[in-house]
């Protein structure tokens, strides 16, 4: 069985984010078929009723159904599992600053609601993203920004900033209504013995396709 990290949060929710060595829905839902993405950066979002289809071009997705297996592959963005127990909904969202900004994590819950789920219900965690500490961007980046998000932003050496993603996907995510947040707390470039980090990989010069899953399934 795979490194799979969970959360207290989604007790009693099949569900896993994965360290380098890999996930499968094996690892959160023993017979069920994970569905998966074609992930472009986007704020859209589709609803699985059956795994197994072609894939989707989108970066979050939802599901009612038993046995389907949501999976997002991420390396440094901030990978979102969202559930409401009550109503049996799940969904899964790969929320880079782009996505984030574009509005994936409001779109996932309005998904969610439109297959019975109330936000106030949803449980929301945040998985092992890039950290602030690690995440230097420049001022042309911050521009693109709302100034009431300045808060997300501390300074950093001459002419950038150090970007707060997983505080601001947290904040998007409040803003839409979930009842519950949480987030894993792990930065994936600074524990590179752990995780797969784009941004570390570019700035060796290594090869960048390495991705950790996040999955979640209903019970």
């Amino acid at each position: 069985m795979a490194d799979v990290l969970t959360d207290p949060a989604l007790e009693g929710v099949p569900h896993g984010f994965s360290t380098r060595e890999g996930l499968g829905a094996a690892d959160i839902l023993p017979g069920g078929e994970l569905a998966m993405l074609q992930q472009v950066h986007s704020a859209d979002v589709v609803t699985v009723s059956e795994a197994g289809s072609a894939l989707a071009r989108a970066d979050a997705m939802v599901t009612d159904r038993r046995g389907i297996v949501l999976g997002i592959v991420t390396a440094d963005c901030a990978p979102v599992l969202l559930a409401d127990s009550e109503a049996g909904v799940v969904g899964a969202a790969h929320a880079g600053w782009r996505g984030a900004h574009g509005g994936v994590l409001e779109n996932t819950v309005r998904a969610m609601e439109q297959l019975g789920a109330r936000r106030e219900a949803i449980v929301a965690v945040i998985g092992p993203t890039i950290a602030q500490a690690s995440y230097e961007v420049d001022c042309a980046f911050r521009d693109q920004f709302q100034e009431a998000d300045e808060r997300f932003f501390l300074p950093g050496r001459e002419g950038h900033l150090q970007f707060d993603l997983p505080a601001y996907a947290a904040y998007r995510l409040r803003e839409a209504g979930v009842g519950r947040i949480a987030d894993i707390g792990l930065d994936t470039y600074a524990d590179e013995t752990r995780f797969h980090s784009y941004r570390r990989a570019t700035h060796r010069a290594e090869p960048t396709e390495g991705r950790q899953v996040s999955a979640i399934a209903l019970p």
